[in-house]
């Protein structure tokens, strides 16, 4: 599990940043702030903290009902958790693993869209379950209009936003709903997820309470992501790295748990993922002198097949043995 001296990290915060609307207008200049404050932050640090301005204090909001339905799901029996089966790699239930012990989580493809929704959450209860449903499905619809705006701001800033509406037909959206335990030797320190960068575009988490997230500068350092109840966390990944051509960071990024972690700590992620069959290439304009072509052309899919299925989580960079040039 590592030594507590391996899992040492720095205090020490991931840029942030305010956007008191969600549904900001492209060209205002709310707009054009944001959108340079997302394009340094992702290429020093591949990731962000986005924090967003509560407007009626007093509501419940769907991030507080999902976590209620994210705890109603790990409570079900393992056998009945078990029949959330993909053939994709990281794509159905993941739980009782030898080196992470503490973790389990179950995903939910083609989350943005309800029947799609429905038909996985009947797995888990025939009967249906409304309520589990419409929460699912009112999250991810959110996260990913989020994610379109980030998206969309990153194209804008390196001169790419010509490819926004190809880029919104060859995405599809993945939930993992994620329950870490806290280890059994409360003054231990253990990994509950290994250090990885995403493979997919963007990912855009969502915690609870309980400490465990980090994130690895580009100098090795490892700084911890604090949670706050009103933000979510941006994290660039492998697919948006390569179709930049190295512009903005893949960020690598682990969870440590703490044996005196007060209860269950609970995180959910919105993956934007290449649809199957994408072919990534980085755009020619961010391709030139000062910056050279970096990838060959690659199929998405198979790089997933080459790292969860042929090992290649093994590599520091499984991206650039891949598809580097």
């Amino acid at each position: 599990m590592g030594s507590d001296a391996e899992l040492d990290s720095i205090i020490r915060n991931i840029p942030l940043i305010y956007f008191s609307n969600e549904k900001l207008i492209p060209g205002d200049s709310e707009w054009e702030s944001a959108k340079l404050k997302v394009a340094k932050a992702l290429e020093e640090y591949g990731c962000f903290e986005a924090r967003f301005r509560k407007i009626n204090p007093g509501e419940v909001l769907i991030e507080e009902l999902v976590f209620d339905e994210t705890e109603k799901l790990f409570a079900l029996p393992l056998e009945i958790k078990e029949l959330n089966v993909s053939n994709k790699p990281y794509r159905g239930y993941i739980g009782n693993l030898p080196y992470v012990p503490l973790y389990e989580s179950i995903g939910f493809e083609d989350a943005n869209v309800f029947q799609e929704v429905e038909k996985s959450t009947n797995k888990f209860w025939p009967a249906g379950n409304p309520s589990f449903s419409k929460t699912i499905h009112d999250f991810s619809e959110k996260v990913a209009e989020f994610d379109q705006t980030i998206m969309k701001m990153i194209l804008e800033s390196f001169g790419l936003e010509k490819y926004f509406d190809e880029h919104l037909n060859s995405t599809n959206y993945l939930l993992r709903i994620m329950k870490y335990e806290a280890p059994k030797n409360k003054e231990a320190k253990e990994i509950g997820l290994t250090p990885h960068t995403d493979k997919n575009f963007l990912t855009i988490l969502r915690q609870n309470q309980i400490e465990g997230l980090e994130v690895q500068t580009k100098d090795g350092q490892w700084i911890q992501v604090n949670p706050s109840p009103d933000s979510y966390i941006v994290f660039a990944g492998d697919a948006l790295h390569a179709k930049l051509n190295g512009r903005i960071h893949s960020v690598c990024h682990r969870v440590v748990m703490s044996g005196n972690a007060a209860s269950l700590r609970y995180s959910i992620a919105l993956f934007s993922t290449p649809n199957p069959g994408c072919i990534l290439r980085p755009a020619e304009e961010v391709v030139d002198e000062e910056h050279p072509l970096l990838f060959k052309p690659f199929s998405h899919e198979e790089y997933i097949d080459f790292v969860f299925k042929n090992e290649g989580w093994r590599h520091e960079s499984p991206l650039k043995v891949f598809c580097g040039m």
